[in-house]
């Protein structure tokens, strides 16, 4: 358990690890924290940022878009190597993620897979955006992975934590493919080399794209709503649910497993976020998913749509 660092000695850590730092308007003082406390802090998590330029890229993460306010990381990793600081605090990077992965960061152990969307990563951890398409064409330039390493290294040294205090998106939070282009794997063990602390033990093996199955979860959207409580009917939902989330469609507070009026709303506005309308004129989209919706969403959020 640890308390975060100050913003001063956040950037004193990445100066000092040898990284070519740029400090972004109020970044200091731009964050969350009115959604909730930062800290105890416990690892680094990494991501992609499905965009191309700095510039627009810097903008994006410090800003946020429609439905997820920024800051969306604490630092943007360039392509050309640049840490651009956006924020400090709590940011909207790493979301709900599995508890048991976070005991695994806490212990610095092998990571279990990650099957739960159950935990607020947003407290716990500190998040590098990486500039890169996350197509898995996109080159990670030399300079970029040695930036990402330092980086990442020098959270773990101002802490005392080794390089198993480092994971990425597709790690913590089902559905997630971030980052892509590149393994945590070799990650740790270039984090682990700078820091002089390499763990032993077995490479861990990608993880599987979670797989919602198209019949059952139009199952949970029929029934659901008209159920007492919230029954869990199917748990494909939140796997669903966890990606409405992340389109800033769905209150987090939602993600429970029950395809409820929510859950059917959320999906209704991602209907029509891809065009498509009720049978009258006027008539919203009628919140049951569809093949074309649902293979959309899960193509953009990490999840394989079966029958």
């Amino acid at each position: 358990m640890a308390n975060p660092m100050s913003a001063n000695s956040f950037l004193a850590a990445l100066v000092r690890e040898g990284l070519d730092v740029v400090q972004v308007g109020d970044w200091r003082d731009h964050n969350r924290n009115h959604k909730g406390p930062w800290g105890p802090v416990h690892g680094v998590l990494l991501h992609h940022t499905v965009t191309r330029g700095t510039a627009r890229t810097v903008d994006i993460v410090r800003k946020g878009y429609e439905g997820l306010p920024g800051p969306l990381c604490h630092g943007m990793i360039a392509k050309d190597g640049r840490v651009h600081l956006v924020g400090y605090g709590r940011a909207n990077h790493a979301g709900l993620g599995d508890d048991d992965v976070l005991r695994a960061v806490i212990g610095e152990k092998a990571l279990p897979g990650d099957n739960e969307a159950n935990t607020d990563g947003n407290r716990h951890f500190y998040g590098f955006e990486c500039e890169n398409l996350g197509d898995g064409d996109d080159p990670w330039p030399a300079v970029q992975l040695e930036a990402i390493e330092r980086a990442a290294a020098a959270v773990c040294r101002h802490h005392g934590w080794n390089e198993r205090s480092v994971i990425g998106h597709l790690e913590w939070q089902p559905g997630k493919v971030d980052p892509r282009g590149f393994t945590m794997a070799s990650m740790r063990s270039r984090v682990g080399d700078r820091l002089g602390t390499k763990a032993s033990g077995p490479a861990l093996p990608a993880p599987k794209r979670p797989k919602v199955s198209l019949s059952q979860l139009r199952h949970a959207a029929e029934t659901n709503p008209q159920m007492k409580g919230t029954p869990v009917t199917y748990a494909g939902t939140r796997i669903y649910e966890a990606a409405l989330v992340d389109e800033g469609l769905l209150a987090k507070r939602r993600l429970d497993g029950h395809f409820g009026t929510d859950t059917k709303d959320a999906t209704s506005r991602w209907q029509e976020r891809l065009g498509y309308r009720g049978r009258r004129p006027g008539q919203p989209a009628d919140g049951i998913p569809g093949k074309d919706s649902l293979t959309r969403l899960g193509a953009k959020h990490g999840f394989d749509v079966v029958a």
